[in-house]
């Protein structure tokens, strides 16, 4: 099949020497470093390798797999073997998700550059693909996969043998049929362009071709005033209808003709549905839109547990890799356990357990290179410290050096101290949260107290008076940990620099017991939720209870997939993925009272939220078994303040995973829609047992584009998986 990558090719260099294939060792330990042969597949998509000995066995990895190349020593592997072999033969593939990375080593500067600069250029090239060109190349890489005897050619045996590859049960008789009209040239076979044909008829969309046609005139396109009836009465657009409209035409019309006349085409209407402004995430709110000037505490902000681990509590490997992950998806707030280490040196891992060590000061290296990667908003560094009071030395030591003045050391300028500074004021910031001894105002006057004194965390209570550094105390500003003596005593005595953590059981008991009084604590200083001790699989307790309290700081496991990352992954994708959500308007007012146990409020207005699952496309298999094809079904999840929590599901589609199409409505009322997030899961039928997971997207309620949208799902860890898709149709209206 004619790719889209063959020309690219003949023009580079480092592609063709990838081509041709190179001997690199691979790194997995200062003992285990292993010759490997590594070769860019034609595909320009695939990487082959094999070892020299096993003379059948090979793995290939995907290029739209790699998030990023580094070079030199940048993983803790190749630090490890750095007196071994130079930075400049060195180098890193980071994978999206929760794969491990890849160290390699070349046999020269220039062998390991042409990689590095190859394999940035294949991702920068994936990324420029439109939706269109991914299909295409979509296709291509399984026509490659099916045509078993590499002519070129695919006979009708082959061609059955794909659609079961895709995902398509097809009644033999429907398959010839659409085979035999493709095959223009009637030799039998599908050749390049007979294979795009037949392709393009198996996948007909005729869910869109319904909707094109009802705003069609003529059934052949859209004019101009077809297209704004269309965006007004369906997609709910209201400004600037014309100039919308247009931009439209310019952006995803692909005929010259039909661009000219101010038309669209029904292949222009599809690539626009497919498109982001097709989306069912407004666009507008994927970018950075909202106020950021407010107190640090009126806002939620992305949160991770024992980001050290990338396993387990128990067993887990400790790893810098657990920070540099966190903080590229947007984490703002990162957990160090800090423990005496040999040689004077803290160290970073679980307490008692078999967890692995690593230093603090490598941490901190971690954190000054890639804090404001993602965000340029203030990351916190909560610290659980165990640590004699000659390490605490070092360690405000380390924080000093390494981060210089990226650590926030005193108060901003000239702001009065009555409540805390905004995201904004603190850009670029590393704020430490830990114990101080004293307060603000003293530090301000000069006066100290007695350094004896500074009680501990809710974590620790064992070692009640535990002696603290006046150098590490000094370190911390704005967030200084307390014990949390009830709701009463705090909005009596205390400070709004104050910080108290809770386990998830404390922070649901006062839930329930006192929610309004939660919300209110939180309008004046930041809280920490982080999951209970036994959870020693790392595995997460659901963030919106504590969202629904406006308790900020909510520290999950991010090495562990499931529906609470979802959660946590789909309210921080809006804002511009800074890692600060506002919080609602009637949770950051001391005269509000807002319980999330019955929210019925003043200015309260339910609305309904009704959701018609018109169809799926190229959904992924999810079981390899020989011959299995899935049984989708959808469900919709509403996760919110209690009133709000709802699931519904349609039907299973028989042995379809290709084009599934339901036409199922599912309604919803929704109470605080400020606070609703809506999960959209793609399952896996099975009657026997528990239904296998396919896909899901989670977004905010308040993100939601009404009208046609389609819905690119998501892997279980988060990271796309093109072309798999819903098409929906979404309608929001006032509860009467």
């Amino acid at each position: 099949l004619k790719c889209l990558h063959k020309h690219c090719i003949q023009a580079d260099d480092d592609l063709k020497s990838m081509f041709v294939g190179t001997v690199m060792r691979k790194i997995k330990s200062r003992t285990w470093k292993k010759h490997r042969y590594f070769r860019l597949q034609e595909d320009c998509m695939t990487i082959w390798y094999k070892s020299k000995k096993a003379a059948n066995a090979h793995s290939t990895f995907s290029v739209g797999d790699v998030e990023a190349v580094r070079e030199g020593h940048q993983s803790e592997v190749l630090l490890s073997i750095a007196d071994e072999f130079p930075p400049d033969r060195c180098f890193t593939l980071v994978f999206r998700g929760r794969r491990g990375n890849l160290d390699l080593v070349a046999e020269s500067a220039g062998e390991a550059q042409s990689w590095i600069k190859g394999i940035r250029k294949l991702i920068d090239n994936l990324e420029n693909m439109g939706q269109r060109e991914k299909l295409d190349q979509w296709i291509c890489d399984w026509f490659k996969k099916a045509d078993k005897n590499r002519d070129g050619q695919m006979n009708f045996k082959e061609v059955r043998d794909l659609l079961k590859m895709m995902n398509v049960d097809m009644n033999e008789h429907h398959a010839l049929r659409l085979f035999t009209m493709a095959d223009k040239s009637q030799s039998g076979t599908l050749e390049d362009d007979e294979f795009v044909l037949f392709y393009k008829m198996l996948t007909q969309r005729e869910d869109v071709l319904r909707v094109f046609q009802e705003y069609s005139g003529n059934g052949q396109k859209l004019t101009l005033q077809d297209l704004k009836d269309f965006l007004r009465e369906e997609q709910l657009h209201e400004d600037g209808i014309q100039q919308y409209a247009l931009k439209l035409i310019e952006r995803y019309e692909p005929s010259d003709t039909a661009r000219m006349l101010q038309a669209m085409t029904f292949d222009g209407f599809l690539m626009y549905l497919t498109s982001p402004e097709g989306s069912i995430f407004n666009p507008s709110m994927v970018e950075l839109y909202q106020d950021m000037t407010q107190p640090l505490c009126h806002y939620f902000i992305s949160s991770s547990h024992n980001t050290y681990l990338l396993e387990d509590q128990i067993r887990g490997h400790s790893s810098v890799e657990g920070y540099i992950r966190a903080l590229k998806r947007g984490c703002r707030c990162v957990e160090v356990d800090c423990w005496d280490g040999p040689n004077g040196e803290p160290i970073v891992y679980h307490g008692h357990t078999f967890t692995s060590k690593i230093f603090f000061k490598d941490v901190v290296t971690v954190l000054g290179n890639y804090a404001f990667k993602a965000s340029q908003y203030p990351v916190i560094l909560s610290i659980e410290n165990h640590c004699s009071v000659e390490q605490q030395k070092l360690m405000a030591q380390h924080l000093t050096q390494i981060l210089g003045d990226k650590l926030l050391k005193s108060p901003l300028d000239g702001k009065i101290l009555i409540s805390l500074p905004s995201p904004e004021d603190l850009k670029g910031k590393i704020l430490l949260k830990g114990k101080k001894i004293g307060g603000l105002e003293d530090g301000m006057n000069g006066v100290v107290d007695d350094p004896l004194m500074g009680e501990v965390s809710d974590e620790e209570e064992t070692k009640s008076k535990q002696h603290l550094s006046k150098e590490l105390s000094d370190c911390v500003v704005y967030c200084k940990s307390v014990h949390f003596s009830g709701f009463k005593h705090s909005q009596i005595h205390s400070k709004f620099y104050e910080i108290s953590s809770f386990t998830e059981s404390k922070a649901r008991k006062h839930i329930r017991e006192a929610g309004a009084e939660f919300v209110l604590h939180n309008v004046r200083q930041l809280s920490r939720v982080y999951p209970s001790g036994l959870r020693t699989d790392s595995s997460n307790f659901n963030p919106q209870d504590m969202w629904n309290a406006g308790c900020q700081i909510v520290a999950l496991n991010f090495q562990t997939a499931g529906v609470e990352m979802d959660q946590n992954d789909g309210l921080f994708s809006q804002n511009g993925h800074c890692g600060y959500i506002l919080k609602p308007a009637f949770m950051r007012k001391i005269d509000e009272r807002f319980d999330p146990e019955n929210p019925q409020n003043d200015g309260y207005k339910p609305l309904s939220l009704s959701i018609q699952v018109i169809s799926g496309q190229q959904l992924p298999k999810v079981n390899m078994k020989e011959g299995s094809i899935i049984d989708p079904l959808v469900r919709v999840e509403i996760h919110g303040v209690p009133l709000d929590q709802a699931k519904q599901e349609t039907r299973y589609i028989d042995n379809n995973g290709f084009n599934p199409v339901w036409y199922d409505t599912l309604q919803f009322t929704i109470h605080v829609p400020e606070l609703a997030l809506v999960r959209f899961v793609v399952e896996d039928y099975d009657k026997t047992s528990k239904n296998d997971f396919v896909g899901q997207f989670t977004l905010p309620f308040t993100c939601i584009q009404p009208g046609y949208r389609h819905i690119h799902l998501l892997s279980k860890d988060g990271t796309s998986i093109t072309p798999s898709s819903l098409f929906v149709n979404v309608r929001i209206t006032n509860v009467n």
